[in-house]
């Protein structure tokens, strides 16, 4: 009899609040199938530690602290901004990556991230084929930008939205209450490249009485008509709050907040829109202001998780498993949404030659006429999404989270150097 195989796991990219929960479903589900799956080991530092053949073996962690990621922010096991070149550029690390598992009976590879995670995912699921040792890929998917294509919404999007929304609540409370005498406006700069999903979920404050304006990667940043539209807001009110997106640009392409350097994924580097929106405001009209980027606050906080978010990302991680043992290959598990209210969605699967390279964005009619604010529709896809709290333990008024013993697997190749 064929010896079971054992599975790979590897976190990739910008983590999130509820990456860990996928990694929960993930070896929880396989170790429920011991029959059928072997070790579960999970790249160090992701896709790295498979290409290093620096591999971590999880059944060294008891089943109470892989029950504890499900409420552990970050990446258990490390995560990388590292994309593999095409295969035509770089042949040798999908090859190195097939050697790798074969060396450690490895035959299921679950990757848990963004585009870039589905497009490597998709490669070597086609090369371990062109080289006969058959891999069953399986992307597990992971954004906060809510950006993937096909799935109704991305592990880690509901968190960072209920995070932005709260906290421009709240802060907004704060600007109210001061802006007689001193603060007028209030910036609150969040992550979207491409995508103003984060941004929009800003917008919900408008619910609650708050002037706000929001800037979106899919509307071209007019500094006219934004100026105008804020000291409206401010003579109005008497303050106002702006959500803007990294990914804010002006019409030529430039981002408001580019700084002319680029990522180990060659995007441009950004941070530093919410400054420039609010020197803006200063120079134009005089306001008092204050001015914030969620950074990497809006994407840990799993103190403040949604329940919806987190229950999706387990699920996605625990259909992974059960999509690999049906022998599904070059696959994504997706949420399909089937109504908003009551919200109910079941768990679809999507190919990955569909998948990979492909961003989702903002439909036109979830942005206002004037494109400073969210529509009814776009309400309503948000709303379910941010439903719910999971707090984690507390003990001595701190959150309880996991920290893995991450013992390595013993090498069997010779040593690779990363290019």
């Amino acid at each position: 009899m064929a010896r079971k195989k054992n599975a790979f796991y590897a976190q990739s990219g910008g983590v999130t609040a509820v990456i860990n929960a996928s990694a929960c479903g993930v070896i929880e589900t396989a170790r429920a199938q011991s029959d059928r799956i072997g070790k579960v080991y999970a790249g160090r530092n992701g896709i790295i530690g498979a290409l290093t053949e620096d591999l971590i073996d999880t059944g060294r962690e008891s089943d109470a602290t892989i029950a504890l990621l499900r409420s552990t922010p970050a990446g258990a096991f490390g995560s990388a901004r590292f994309k593999l070149k095409s295969l035509e550029a770089n042949k040798r690390e999908y090859e190195r990556l097939i050697e790798v598992f074969k060396a450690h009976n490895i035959g299921y590879f679950f990757y848990n991230g963004g585009g870039d995670s589905a497009d490597t995912c998709y490669k070597v699921s086609q090369l371990s084929q062109a080289m006969g040792y058959p891999i069953q890929a399986i992307h597990v998917p992971k954004t906060v930008d809510n950006d993937l294509p096909i799935t109704d919404c991305c592990p880690g999007f509901g968190s960072v939205a209920k995070y932005v929304a709260v906290s421009a609540l709240e802060a907004s409370f704060d600007v109210r209450s001061m802006a007689k005498t001193s603060t007028k406006v209030f910036v609150l700069e969040v992550m979207g490249r491409h995508a103003g999903w984060i941004a929009a979920a800003g917008g919900l404050v408008q619910d609650h009485g708050i002037p706000v304006v929001v800037l979106f990667p899919e509307i071209e940043f007019d500094e006219a008509r934004f100026l105008a539209r804020v000291d409206e807001l401010v003579k109005a009110h008497g303050y106002c709050t702006v959500v803007v997106s990294e990914g804010c640009h002006y019409p030529d392409g430039r981002f408001l907040a580019e700084q002319g350097t680029r990522d180990a994924f060659g995007h441009a580097q950004l941070g530093g829109a919410a400054p420039v929106v609010a020197d803006m405001i200063k120079r134009a009209h005089g306001h008092k202001f204050h001015w914030a980027v969620a950074d990497y606050l809006q994407r840990a906080a799993r103190h403040i998780a949604s329940k919806t978010d987190v229950k999706q990302a387990y699920e996605l991680g625990k259909a992974a498993v059960q999509l690999a043992l049906k022998g599904h290959n070059a696959v994504m598990p997706t949420i399909e949404r089937v109504s908003d209210s009551p919200y109910k969605y079941k768990i679809g699967t999507a190919p990955l030659s569909e998948v990979a390279n492909v961003e989702k964005f903002m439909p036109r009619d979830f942005i206002t006429e004037d494109g400073f604010g969210i529509t009814p529709a776009c309400r309503r896809y948000l709303l379910p999404l941010i439903q719910g709290e999971d707090y984690p333990k507390y003990q001595d008024g701190m959150p309880v989270y996991a920290t893995l013993k991450n013992v390595a697997v013993a090498k069997k190749l010779p040593a690779f150097e990363l290019k």
